[in-house]
């Protein structure tokens, strides 16, 4: 079943072109990257070298705290791979701070303070060309943490760099429990949150883009609706 057989987009709460320097003034970097314009959308790429493993990957946050019960939307360019792609959301301090709060520890990008460290979040990876086994058989996969724990899988359709046109426009729907990632009204998984076998239900909270080096990639017109349930 379709997403749109499910959901229906009600209002846009949030849009941000991402396309020049000034729509990005209030984001949050975590770690080190280069973020620039050079298309009139956003273009980020690690600024330290990749063969610092783990201290050359970031994130960067939008700074709004979304409610919940939305659909998550933005365009996407592959430009240099080997590396892999993250969306995180619905992140929130462990005790339901905000991600921004002074309480809670410093984060520069590191995976493992988003999966072990003070926060709760989901997050959905894609365009994964990192490690032999992610180029050879390309998934898409939804995480739960804290905790890491991988809840959902589908096939990733976007091609290689080589074969990538682009823009892929990129969809996650969040309802209550239920989440559902698209990509090309294609849909690639949906998942239903039982609220125990991985920890209590996640509710709101903000949203952020992680790369992993060195890969290179571009976004734009990222939106945010309120939804409601067929």
């Amino acid at each position: 079943m379709n997403w749109n057989e499910i959901f229906s987009l009600e209002k846009l709460i949030y849009h941000n072109p991402l396309a020049e320097e000034q729509d990005v003034r209030d984001f949050k970097m975590e770690g080190e990257a280069v973020v620039s314009f050079p298309m009139n959308r956003m273009r980020m790429e690690n600024k330290l070298d990749a063969g610092l493993g783990q201290k050359s990957n970031f994130v960067y946050w939008s700074p709004v705290e979304f409610p919940d019960n939305i659909a998550i939307t933005w365009d996407f360019w592959p430009i240099r791979e080997p590396g892999l792609c993250i969306l995180f959301f619905a992140a929130k301090g462990m005790e339901g701070e905000d991600m921004f709060d002074n309480q809670l520890s410093v984060r520069t990008g590191m995976y493992e303070q988003y999966h072990h460290g003070d926060i709760n979040a989901f997050h959905v990876s894609y365009f994964r060309r990192k490690e032999e086994e992610e180029r050879n058989f390309h998934t898409c996969n939804l995480r739960k943490s804290h905790g890491f724990h991988l809840v959902s899988q589908g096939g990733d359709p976007i091609p290689s760099v080589v074969d990538a046109k682009g823009p892929y426009r990129m969809k996650l729907v969040k309802w209550g429990r239920e989440i559902v990632f698209v990509i090309n009204d294609l849909t690639i998984f949906h998942w239903v949150d039982d609220g125990e076998t991985f920890g209590k239900p996640l509710f709101g909270g903000k949203i952020g883009f992680r790369q992993m080096a060195p890969l290179i990639a571009e976004y734009a017109n990222l939106n945010v609706y309120a939804i409601s349930k067929l």
